[in-house]
């Protein structure tokens, strides 16, 4: 009934922009046609359904939260797999997207009518949208990449998708058709960037083309259905003055990180996971000089610097033969010979944190990394421990003069329990005493209540210190006025808080 078509109403005019992917099999079932569904519309899900499990199911549809039933999925196999029949992959291929978009709709639309389908209007467009999703881009997920203000997607198994909103965790009524589904999207996600996740290799880290951070570990190591999350950045770069409006640190504090990243101050940036250690990262990278060579080494490139003269490094998991893995040590080693100016690690994890202490250690200024930690003083015991998971048996005094050497100031962010997050502290690394690291802190910030709603109240405050450490690096590049006003100010600032 519906040959293969070659050419696409004139749209193949310019094959030159950026070719969608299209799938070349059905990812939601391979269920034939189904009988006869002229005589009865798809069925909507009981009124009782529509809150699935709980009250506060988050609706990623507009007006409409109804959850789809079996039969939605029936019809909807039947026409993807009609649709399939019906269209020249390679062709599609070479189409701009919403040429495709629109050809898929067209095709899609003569599908419905030709088989007598009835539907309505809104389940008409539902349909449609589901299957050049499916086609086209990430299937369910869709609508919430395309919102700018969810952090995160947790996909557990093909029937259960939560995400962050606002620091607060939700459940949605986005659900997959089934397994087979879940991990054909989970796959199409990993090609991209020229990697695989199936039964020999369950584990996968990958990102999304906007640098969105991925993983996903699939059967049989995730017992209950392949397991899918996505760390989102938003499409506007937060800046530390955006950082300001949220509360998330002090204008004066704000200026201190500008000076940091000016004066090539080696900084570690600190904190839990989902604490915003990347994006604050990102933010004071914004000050690093154009005419600087920085070269970034992460697992999963997702840093966006702005600099023109930036080279990016990815590390490489092992093929099928388990050879061919590059690690961060790897990384790191080789690009010291790549004349960088400064050095930025995604994550510090393992004993590549020797490799970067050295290259802060060796005229590579202003390099900067973070890790998991819970405070300043844990974050120097982990990059210790590291080191000595390394295999390197270096005394301890010897490791920590090195760190001593090194880092010139750790930055503390944290994820508060009302889902808010904060730089907790900016703490200066001043040198040894005997066998202890000794640091002082310049900004704390203090937990002073909770308000009717649930939210933390607290105010971020300078301890008193006007001449840091940071001073003499800070007047080299002739930014010590600038540090001297900031730091008088935020003691001001605290003068009228106390009083």
């Amino acid at each position: 009934m519906f040959g293969k078509r070659k050419t696409f109403g004139g749209n193949t005019q310019n094959p030159t922009h950026a070719a969608p992917k299209p799938v070349s099999d059905d990812p939601v079932s391979t269920e034939k046609e189904v009988s006869s569904p002229a005589s009865k519309p798809i069925a909507k899900a009981p009124a009782s359904q529509k809150n699935i499990a709980h009250d506060d199911v988050f609706d990623v549809n507009a007006a409409d939260g109804v959850a789809h039933d079996e039969e939605y999925f029936k019809t909807k196999s039947a026409i993807f797999s009609a649709l399939i029949d019906s269209i020249d992959l390679s062709q599609l291929a070479t189409m701009e997207m919403e040429s495709a978009r629109e050809e898929i709709r067209d095709i899609v639309s003569e599908i419905i009518s030709l088989k007598a389908i009835v539907m309505s209007i809104s389940e008409q467009e539902d349909l449609l949208d589901d299957i050049c999703n499916d086609v086209l881009g990430y299937g369910p997920l869709e609508p919430l990449l395309a919102r700018d203000d969810i952090a995160d997607i947790m996909v557990n198994g093909p029937q259960k998708c939560y995400i962050e909103v606002g620091g607060r965790v939700k459940n949605t009524n986005v659900r997959f058709r089934d397994e087979a589904h879940l991990m054909n999207v989970c796959q199409r996600i990993v090609s991209e960037v020229g990697r695989r996740v199936d039964e020999s290799s369950p584990i996968c880290d990958a990102r999304l083309p906007d640098g969105s951070r991925v993983n996903v570990i699939a059967p049989p190591l995730a017992i209950d259905g392949a397991a899918l999350t996505i760390r989102k950045f938003k499409k506007d770069k937060l800046t530390l003055e955006q950082l300001v409006k949220f509360g998330s640190i002090s204008p004066e504090g704000a200026e201190l990180l500008r000076i940091l990243g000016r004066v090539r101050g080696n900084v570690l940036i600190s904190g839990g996971t989902g604490s915003g250690k990347t994006t604050l990262l990102n933010c004071m990278t914004a000050f690093i000089e154009p005419d600087e060579r920085v070269i970034t080494c992460e697992d999963s490139a997702e840093l966006q610097l702005q600099q023109p003269h930036v080279v990016r490094l990815e590390t490489r998991p092992p093929n099928l033969e388990g050879e061919g893995q590059i690690t961060m040590r790897d990384l790191i080693k080789n690009c010291l010979r790549m004349r960088p100016e400064r050095i930025i690690v995604g994550e510090v994890r393992g004993p590549e944190a020797f490799d970067l202490l050295q290259a802060m250690n060796t005229g590579h200024d202003g390099s900067m990394g973070t890790l998991h930690a819970n405070s300043p003083r844990e974050a120097m015991a982990r990059m210790e421990s590291m080191i000595t998971m390394g295999g390197y048996s270096l005394p301890s005094r010897t490791i920590r003069e090195m760190i001593v050497s090194s880092i010139d100031v750790i930055v503390q962010a944290a994820r508060l329990r009302d889902g808010s997050r904060r730089i907790t502290h900016v703490t200066e690394v001043l040198g040894m005493e005997g066998e202890v690291i000794v640091t002082q802190d310049i900004f704390l910030y203090d937990i002073t209540g909770e308000d009717a709603n649930g939210n933390l109240l607290g105010r971020h405050r300078s301890t008193g210190i006007t001449k840091p450490k940071l001073a003499e690096r800070a007047r080299y590049f002739n930014e010590e006025s600038a540090l001297v006003e900031a730091l008088e100010a935020a003691n001001v600032e605290e003068q009228r808080a106390g009083g």
